[in-house]
């Protein structure tokens, strides 16, 4: 999967090297901004806090 997705990029190596890493930036931020805090809504979280 990734030789075909470095196949399809254009330009020489460098450029492919920018647009990749822009890719993984933009899919990270997508992650944590949006995906990563509706997951966690999801998931019960249970009360760690211990009375005295």
């Amino acid at each position: 999967m990734y030789a075909a997705l470095w196949r399809v990029l254009p330009g020489p190596v460098i450029v492919k090297l920018i647009i990749l890493l822009v890719l993984i930036a933009a899919v990270l931020y997508l992650l944590f901004a949006f995906v990563f805090p509706w997951v966690q809504t999801l998931i019960p979280v249970p009360d760690a806090t211990l009375d005295e």
